[in-house]
């Protein structure tokens, strides 16, 4: 009876975290982070204003992270020449090993960091379900957040939208 009512508590919370991204939300600034780039490079989030940036939490072992990679990829290169970006950060328990194999293997074009600490994770929202995507305006805001593969024909016309404003 009790694994059935956690399972049925869980289910909830991501019902709910479902329905609050489908539903959108009002913009807050992007937390202030630093990114660890597999080049040994630093970003931060205030690198990301002036660009739509979609921040990508995946793991190698996340099967739908794999699944929605090339996609991210082929969004990242319709858009990249316009104002976009995309920034991938894989997880603190992914092997760093694993992430550039992957990274090198899928020829993937935009910037991958790790965040061998958990302190990125921690500080967006305590990031744990992978993957989860939050598209950052021009500002610096979060306009959307995506838990599960987003619906990419949606997030194009999002993204075309955030590049239109001043």
């Amino acid at each position: 009876m009790k694994k059935h009512i956690a399972i049925a508590v869980t289910a909830a919370a991501l019902l709910a975290a479902g329905v609050g991204v489908y539903l959108g939300s009002s913009t807050t600034s992007a937390p202030a982070s630093t990114f660890v780039l597999l080049d040994g490079s630093k970003t931060s989030t205030e690198a990301l204003k002036g660009k739509v940036t979609l921040v990508n939490f995946w793991a190698t072992s996340c099967t739908t992270c794999v699944a929605e990679m090339p996609h991210i990829a082929s969004t990242y290169e319709k858009y990249r020449s316009r104002g976009y970006d995309t920034l991938a950060v894989a997880m603190s328990y992914d092997p760093p090993a694993y992430v550039v194999n992957f990274t090198q293997s899928r020829q993937l074009p935009f910037k991958v960091a790790i965040d061998n600490t958990g302190v990125v994770a921690k500080s967006w929202g305590d990031v744990q379900l992978t993957p989860t995507s939050y598209l950052v305006n021009k500002r610096g805001e979060i306009v959307k957040t995506y838990v599960g593969q987003p619906d990419f024909d949606e997030l194009h016309k999002l993204i075309e939208k955030l590049l239109a404003e001043a």
